[in-house]
């Protein structure tokens, strides 16, 4: 079932009521993650666990937004502001890529869509188009945006950002996506670190990084205040 405003379960679960101008809203402890990607909600379960709330997914099946965004911030903040406006509670949604230099920043925004919906496909597409590439020039990044929206669609943007290079071939079982031939050092895949690894150095965790910051910063009665 999907979360209801004004609803006793959600009422009790939503933290410290705060004013802004004539606005109520609530200091929330649930956040609710605009996906049906499992593998991407378990990471962010990892990554934001030093904040004081649960992170559950959108109603599982609700059908999420078609991101129709010419960046990676308009469709975080499409898929966010979705259900923080549709159901009234704090969301949070996500755009991320892989920016190949040889193949002039593609996949880049249609990575999960590239020549597929399967994961494996796009990453072996990569590869083909890199065949004749030397190693020094298979250059690639991963970007990740987050968007936090509150209940009346006010946003808020966190990005991160690693730099790195797309290996020969696919190595690793971890992760998903395009881990299995990303690698920081030109060596070692991101699906071949353990999760713990991998939280500290990737983009989502960069990004996490810069929403903890800034939640943690702002006073508990004002987190979208300017």
């Amino acid at each position: 079932m999907s979360p209801k405003w004004g609803s006793t379960a959600l009422w009790r679960n939503s933290g410290r009521l705060f004013r802004k101008g004539r606005s109520w809203l609530l200091r929330p402890k649930t956040l609710y993650m605009a996906t049906h990607n499992a593998g991407k909600l378990r990471e962010f379960e990892q990554l934001l666990k030093p904040l004081p709330l649960d992170l559950k997914p959108y109603a599982a099946n609700a059908e999420i937004v078609e991101e129709t965004g010419t960046t990676y911030a308009e469709n975080a903040a499409l898929k966010a502001r979705a259900v923080a406006l549709k159901w009234g509670v704090y969301a949070l949604g996500d755009d991320s890529g892989v920016e190949v230099d040889a193949l002039n920043g593609e996949p880049g925004l249609r990575s999960a869509r590239f020549v597929s919906d399967e994961p494996w496909a796009n990453s072996r597409e990569i590869l083909l188009r890199l065949m004749a590439v030397p190693y020094p020039q298979r250059t690639a990044r991963m970007r990740a945006v987050l968007c936090l929206a509150n209940p009346r669609g006010e946003v808020k943007f966190f990005e991160g950002v690693v730099e790195g290079f797309i290996l020969g071939w696919p190595r690793g079982t971890q992760g998903f996506g395009v881990d299995p031939i990303f690698s920081l050092d030109g060596v070692t895949s991101l699906a071949e670190m353990s999760g713990e690894e991998k939280n500290r150095i990737s983009h989502r965790a960069k990004a996490a990084i810069g929403l903890m910051t800034y939640w943690k910063s702002r006073d508990s009665d004002a987190l979208f205040s300017i």
